[in-house]
């Protein structure tokens, strides 16, 4: 489990994160455009409202006891036609808006998984899933919402502020100067709480992310859970990640809160000095009632976006704490390009050969140390040797999930890294002790491997894995779904249908790490003279640790510490009484 990390720490690069969400709207340039065009038409509307309001209200009282309810009818009907054309432009740009984050969105997904798709294995190997899940849907989800929300209402806020301080200035420029004395407070106190919540909002993104990940990690286990009574043990650490993801959110959604109460305490401050002054002016006649009323609606006007600035700031500063953990996965390295002048690897042999091979997944710490082996085209070699021996640690390396520290690997006399990394991995067929198969029908798992499978192969490779009379029992036999993640067949089920899958599997190689460990010593016999009939002409690789079910092979590597102490036939090396003679008997002590 990655190391939980409680300190809180502020984004590393909000301009660069701003910068790229910026990129990520230009895709819809025009049509973000036009909603810039349609917010000021939209703003100029409703900032005409209280000039119209002023003017029907000096018609009022001009009268001095008669009102001329024609002139304020005529101002009252034009207030209200244009704040109906405002609303529904406000309507249609909030729809627009949602439409664009809503692509937005799609896109991020889309090259995120695209990206998780080019990491190497061992970004996965350190990495909790539950914290990348995070990432592709809480985390773009708040980005999401802030582009579909929040930037229309900063946008609109903007012109408001804009539009409304002009017209401040233009009913009284005395007036203006009291509000502008309210003006810095504002910003100065926004500017220190942004410096105070941002980190709050970055921490609180990655505890979720941390939550996620332990709770993924409780539920692949279940079983195991129940099966050791760990409930109430799992229960209260969940507790304790639960409790500090809650207090996370709460210490961030507090500070962010106080920020529009407090700004709007300043605002209204404004308001008062503004309704004294404006008193005093209208005493001395250098404003009348219209204009100090249309003033008051204008400032009301210019202080509500301000405040609401200051809301939306709290949600703006969380949209970019997620984008930056969503940009920080983007920024994450590839796998190693292949090399310029790197060929296809076609018409595969299958001999391969270990030249003094280096590795350590930790820099400084080796595990394969001056690794010599080689096998042979056609033929199956058994890698044998204690836990932690190193020998799953040789199939990430012919596979180039990892790369030498030192040393060669030569796949038909070429170093592995001449190849493309795709065809060399085409080049084996791969079964692993731990199972993977997708929700679907049993016929699309075996033909996971194989483009445009017929049925008939596919029956046949099933046939193979001794398979085929379980499938022929299910209700709607090859086209029964299975449920996701294998759950509705059993654990041997699940083995048998990927050794299937990689039968059929048209490659020169093949690797089966502990293939078979969850299959029956009578089936697991069959299975491996089928697959000796089915592979023939191609190199096995098969790491065992059951070694009674490697006895045919045409080599068994015995390694131990990362380097090969013994190899031979299971004969040679029985009647060498070494290493491996005894494992052997260890077996049977």
């Amino acid at each position: 489990m990655a190391k939980r990390d409680a300190v809180a720490r502020k984004p590393k690069d909000t301009k660069g994160t701003l910068l790229r969400m910026l990129r990520y709207m230009t895709h819809f340039k025009w049509v973000l455009f036009g909603v810039m065009l349609l917010c000021i038409i939209s703003n100029i509307l409703a900032l005409l409202g209280p000039t119209l309001a002023g003017k029907a209200i000096s018609a009022a009282a001009a009268g001095k006891g008669k009102v001329n309810f024609g002139e304020v009818y005529y101002y009252a009907k034009q207030m209200l036609v244009f704040y109906l054309v405002s609303s529904l432009l406000t309507i249609s740009i909030n729809i627009i808006m949602m439409y664009v984050s809503r692509h937005i969105a799609a896109r991020m997904r889309k090259d995120v998984f695209d990206k998780l798709m080019k990491l190497p294995v061992g970004f996965f190997d350190t990495n909790q899933a539950g914290d990348i899940i995070s990432r592709v849907s809480y985390d773009i989800d708040v980005v999401s919402t802030c582009l579909g929300t929040d930037v229309v209402a900063v946008l609109t806020s903007t012109v408001t502020v804009a539009g409304s301080f002009a017209m401040m200035v233009y009913i009284s420029p005395w007036l203006a100067l009291v509000t502008l004395f309210t003006i810095p407070a504002a910003v100065t106190y926004t500017t220190k709480m942004r410096k105070i919540t941002q980190p709050k909002f970055s921490k609180r993104s990655r505890k979720y992310g941390e939550m996620n990940g332990f709770v993924e990690e409780m539920f692949s286990g279940q079983k195991s859970i129940v099966a050791y009574a760990y409930e109430d043990k799992v229960a209260d650490k969940f507790d304790k990640i639960n409790t500090e993801a809650a207090d996370a959110y709460y210490d961030a959604a507090y500070h962010g809160m106080t920020m529009g109460p407090s700004v709007g305490l300043i605002n209204n401050v404004g308001l008062s000095l503004t309704a004294m002054f404006g008193s005093v002016l209208f005493i001395r006649n250098m404003i009348d009632l219209g204009g100090i009323s249309s003033f008051v609606l204008y400032s009301r006007k210019f202080s509500g976006p301000i405040n609401e600035i200051a809301n939306i700031m709290t949600e703006i500063y969380s949209a970019l704490s997620a984008a930056e953990r969503v940009f920080g996965l983007l920024n994450e390295t590839e796998e190693v390009a292949d090399k310029e002048n790197a060929r296809v690897l076609d018409h595969v042999e299958g001999n391969v050969e270990f030249k003094n091979v280096k590795f350590g997944y930790v820099k400084d710490k080796t595990i394969i140390h001056n690794l010599d082996m080689k096998a042979d085209a056609g033929k199956l070699v058994a890698i044998v040797g204690p836990t932690g021996a190193g020998k799953t640690t040789i199939i990430n390396l012919l596979m180039r999930f990892y790369d030498v520290d030192e040393g060669q690997i030569l796949v038909d006399g070429s170093e592995i890294r001449d190849y493309t990394r795709e065809s060399l991995r085409k080049a084996y067929a791969m079964v692993l002790q731990d199972t993977w198969v997708f929700k679907g029908t049993i016929f699309d798992n075996i033909a996971y491997g194989k483009e445009n499978a017929t049925m008939e192969e596919v029956v046949s490779a099933a046939k193979a894995a001794h398979i085929h009379p379980f499938i022929m029992r299910l209700p709607q036999g090859y086209q029964t779904v299975i449920s996701e993640d294998g759950g509705n067949i059993s654990k041997g089920q699940k083995q048998l249908l990927t050794i299937a899958r990689a039968m059929l599997y048209n490659s020169k190689m093949l690797i089966l790490d502990e293939a078979t460990s969850n299959v029956d010593t009578s089936t697991e016999r069959q299975i491996q003279k089928a697959m000796r009939e089915l592979m023939k002409d191609k190199t096995c690789f098969v790491i065992a640790h059951r070694l009674s079910t490697i006895r045919n092979a045409d080599m068994i590597l015995v390694v131990d510490q990362g380097d090969v102490v013994e190899q031979g036939t299971h004969e040679s090396l029985m009647e060498k009484k070494g290493f491996y003679y005894k494992l052997y008997a260890a077996q049977f002590e």
